[in-house]
């Protein structure tokens, strides 16, 4: 009994101790950590600091992909800090794609605003995919640490604005991860059960070694 209401009082003591602060928002000249930036000082606090105008600007999409994430994160919006949330847009031009990928770190709610997406995840207990054509207007949730992707789906280009549950969600490709590193061929070829022609051509088109 003795324990239940120590451990009351310690979590309403931390409550109260976080609600003394309107925000935190991020001193970027520390390191990140899985709690967060510390705190800037109050009297350093800017309005700059709480609005982000980036998201305003399309991508630069002249790349392999052929698509552009333009982050709205801790980095670029300290305000987001501890916060639990943070933006993006996405630009997929003609024959656009974002690769399967993860965030780690936070689910993802896709907003499309322009062209049509397919898009989809795929779940990690019984691997059932879930894909959707998405027009304007729609949305679609992903999970947080599930394997997702996006596909422009039409002739134009295509632009979606996202949001995230965390103020820096993460980010890996799959594809990059094993083919744009110095990971040798030989062992991406047991883990992927592709041939060496394969994986070395893989590894030439994402700039890997090895």
């Amino acid at each position: 009994m003795h324990s239940i209401v120590l451990l009351s009082l310690l979590v309403l003591s931390y409550s109260a101790s976080a609600l003394q602060d309107d925000f935190c928002v991020a001193d970027l000249t520390g390191a990140d950590t899985p709690s967060g930036y510390v705190c800037k000082k109050v009297d350093d606090v800017t309005v700059d600091d709480f609005v982000f105008s980036g998201l305003g600007v399309p991508g630069n999409t002249t790349n392999i992909i052929k698509a552009a994430v333009t982050p709205a994160f801790v980095g670029q919006l300290p305000g987001t800090n501890g916060l639990g949330i943070s933006a993006a847009r996405l630009d997929l031009a003609p024959g656009g794609v974002v690769p399967l990928h993860t965030h780690p770190g936070g689910s993802e709610l896709l907003i499309v605003i322009q062209g049509s997406i397919c898009a989809g995840f795929i779940s990690s207990s019984a691997n059932a995919v879930y894909t959707k054509t998405l027009k304007k207007g729609d949305t679609m949730l992903f999970p947080q640490g599930l394997l997702h992707f996006q596909i422009n789906a039409g002739g134009s280009n295509a632009v979606a604005f996202v949001s995230f549950s965390s103020p820096n969600p993460g980010l890996q490709i799959t594809a990059f991860a094993l083919f744009a590193n110095s990971l040798p061929s030989a062992l991406v070829e047991k883990v992927t059960f592709l041939d060496d022609y394969e994986v070395k051509k893989l590894k030439g088109v994402l700039g890997g070694t090895n």
